[in-house]
């Protein structure tokens, strides 16, 4: 069987971290880095005619609750970050 790190790496880069680290704020980027790939594919499905418009702003809609949620559960300072 291949090794389909390398193909995995290509198709779903993951950008470094940065800031200051804790444990919560490196799972939020991680969890922000996935909402950035999975908001990108469902544009291209939009823009390719694959998914209605609607279906595109309620899929995202769901996506954003989801990080909002994240955000609230992992802790993040409000003043660490703006909306």
């Amino acid at each position: 069987m291949p090794d389909s790190t390398g193909k995995d790496d290509f198709l779903y880069p993951t950008g470094r971290y940065y800031g200051e680290f804790t444990p919560e704020k490196l799972l939020f980027d991680a969890n922000l880095q996935e909402f950035s790939r999975r908001v990108t594919i469902i544009c291209a499905l939009e823009n390719g005619g694959k998914l209605p418009p609607i279906e595109a702003y309620k899929q995202i809609k769901s996506l954003w609750k989801l990080l909002k949620v994240s955000k609230q559960n992992l802790l993040i300072d409000e003043d660490d970050s703006s909306e």
